[in-house]
């Protein structure tokens, strides 16, 4: 594999690949329910940032013009995180470190090569939604939050990603988030019009 590494534009096993190792050899470990839970939720835990967002737009419903337009524009900055991190991925092409370390088995199959590494993708994208779900309602962006550091973890211990993957990757989602979120709260008087439309064409009585 040394040949397709010299042509990508980063290696990050100097940094992240003695702590990768270390905390794959412990995945391993771990009883063979636990990594079948681990490995489901490192998969799937984004659908529970959808249940979040749902969560955040009926309750704010009832809010002020700000965070309902923030809780309308979740999926969409969501979906720009997945965007702006799928371009830096393209730029940095760093491989993964399951298909550059001998980490054995890992908890979730190794991607083919050309699925990049850096940032986490699942990380950005659940760090996006944490960010603009604050701004939304603190109870529900705590929950995000936590369950983006869940996915961060997971992200490493399942095997496809090196630690500083997700530290990137969180940072990332947070300043696309959070500013984004930001963007989307200036549209509180445009929302609050749309809410006093629907008013004057409800029938009377």
């Amino acid at each position: 594999m040394t040949g397709p590494v010299r042509a990508l534009a980063l290696d990050g096993r100097p940094l992240g690949g003695g702590l990768y190792l270390r905390i794959d050899h412990w995945a391993q470990q771990l009883p063979v329910p636990v990594q079948h839970t681990v490995a489901a939720f490192s998969a799937c835990g984004v659908v529970l940032l959808a249940v979040l967002m749902t969560a955040a737009w009926w309750r704010a419903r009832r809010a002020d013009g700000a965070a309902l337009a923030r809780a309308l524009a979740a999926p969409l900055v969501v979906v720009v995180a997945f965007a702006a991190d799928t371009l830096l991925k393209s730029v940095l092409r760093e491989p993964r470190p399951c298909q550059v370390l001998d980490a054995g088995r890992t908890l979730e199959a190794c991607p083919g090569a050309g699925d990049w590494s850096l940032p986490s993708n699942h990380t950005v994208v659940v760090f996006a939604g944490a960010a603009v779900l604050w701004q939304v309602d603190r109870r529900l962006g705590g929950l995000a939050l936590l369950l983006a550091v869940a996915m961060g973890a997971s992200r490493v211990l399942v095997g496809v990603h090196y630690p500083q993957d997700v530290v990137l990757g969180a940072v990332l989602g947070t300043a696309v988030g959070y500013g984004l979120g930001r963007l989307a709260g200036r549209a509180a008087s445009v929302v609050e019009r749309v809410r006093q439309g629907r008013l004057r064409r409800r029938p009377a009585g």
